[in-house]
């Protein structure tokens, strides 16, 4: 039985400069802090980020009510309670908040305390965080999740010179969370000198770390990416594939998807995605359609299913009713979990179990706002996930999570997750 001391919190800057929350939570015998990430690319099915609005401070998006609601309501209300087990104490938190979408609290106030308090649970029974985390699943950690690494980048994660947001690389054929870094250190290098040369440009870099030239077409950014990969000595498809996140949901108004100077229905935009699997060495399709495209994903996962993820990010919100219905409808095949998206951890734990019911992959996800924090990398490997999307090697932010996938990896000598 874990009893609450006190919780705090403080507002602080995630790695695109704009405000997040940190909480810290005080057990009777151990303390611990975790800061939660935001988003750009949101679904509308997501939990409420709870900013201040005040246009003069950081133009509305601060979190100073957020860190309140910690510091006075939820700390008023857990403040020497007991609870057994992670699932009371983010049920306690929901029916504290009492609305749908988390939005009298903010779900970023109620999910730094879900994760503080695992964190504390954690140190309290002197176990690693990935361990704990395992605990909460049923699950006993056996693979290291595959790594997604961003490349290139466009849409909202950048100027958007292309609409698409990333073209990432998986390392197929490494072994190691060391290999896979290694062979990703070489393509970023091999990339960069294509921005230097071909656009002229240095090579300036994206919310996630990814570059962003001035690409002529999203076929040209995936070509590029394909050139990096063989002028790193490797070979497309063998040693490195290709993730794309499409983000369609930014480029589609009135049953019409704008990609580039092409106007595309539904079917014709599934006959693209086709013809780019066709063509390049893709094993995953982030949001190739719109979030409310329902009859379309259910084509598009019908139709190149079998090829690749089709991976809902938008389009299912890490919510286990979303989830459900792309199950029941076969929408997908894979889903790509953010905590922050739902709000606790343990309606996250929900909607993984309900993607493994169903076999789907399941890839575990950082957000483009991130912080230093590395609970992502333990999540990612005490869930089990088959791939961790972080982003580029390139910011802090996200070498804090591969960083410690390299210290788990060392530590517990477990393997990369087979690939499927």
């Amino acid at each position: 039985m874990s009893v609450i001391k006190s919780l705090s919190a403080l507002e602080i800057l995630d790695s695109r400069g704009r405000p997040t929350v940190q909480v810290n939570c005080s057990l009777a015998s151990a303390t611990a802090t975790a800061s939660v990430p935001s988003g750009a690319s949101t679904g509308k099915a997501e939990a409420l980020e709870l900013r201040d609005g005040d246009v003069t401070r950081y133009g509305g998006l601060g979190c100073q009510k957020a860190v309140d609601n910690v510091a006075t309501i939820i700390n008023g209300a857990l403040t020497g309670k007991p609870f057994e087990t992670q699932a009371e104490l983010d049920r306690f938190l929901l029916e504290l908040d009492g609305t749908d979408n988390k939005s009298s609290l903010g779900a970023n106030a109620i999910l730094g305390v879900s994760l503080a308090f695992a964190r504390a649970q954690a140190r309290e029974k002197k176990l690693p965080l990935y361990e704990h985390f395992s605990n909460l699943v049923g699950e006993r950690p056996q693979y290291l999740p595959r790594l997604t690494i961003n490349l290139f980048s466009g849409g909202k994660h950048a100027g958007g010179q292309v609409v698409i947001q990333d073209v990432l690389l998986v390392p197929v054929s490494a072994t190691t969370i060391a290999d896979s870094l290694a062979m990703t250190y070489a393509v970023v290098q091999s990339a960069t000198e294509i921005v230097k040369t071909k656009y002229e440009s240095r090579p300036l870099k994206a919310d996630e770390g990814g570059l962003a030239p001035a690409f002529a077409s999203e076929e040209a950014m995936i070509e590029d990416a394909v050139k990096a990969i063989e002028n790193a000595g490797l070979i497309p498809g063998k040693d490195v594939s290709l993730a794309i996140d499409v983000a369609s949901s930014h480029f589609y108004g009135n049953n019409v998807y704008e990609l580039g100077n092409a106007h595309l229905s539904g079917d014709e935009m599934v006959s693209r995605l086709e013809t780019w699997l066709d063509d390049y060495p893709i094993i995953s399709l982030e949001d190739g359609l719109a979030e409310e495209d329902w009859t379309h994903w259910a084509k598009l996962n019908a139709k190149l299913g079998e090829k690749s993820l089709i991976l809902g990010d938008d389009f299912l919100c890490t919510n286990p009713e979303r989830i459900k219905r792309a199950t029941d409808s076969k929408a997908a095949n894979a889903l790509l979990l953010k905590v922050n998206q739902i709000g606790t951890l343990t309606e996250a734990a929900e909607a993984l179990k309900l993607a493994r019911k169903n076999n789907w992959q399941v890839v575990v996800s950082a957000r483009s706002g991130e912080t230093e924090d590395n609970w992502l990398a333990d999540l990612a490997t005490g869930w089990q996930g088959d791939f961790i999307k972080v982003g580029s090697i390139q910011q802090s932010e996200r070498l804090a999570k591969y960083n410690r996938l390299l210290a788990i990896e060392a530590e517990t000598g477990l393997e990369l997750k087979p690939l499927q």
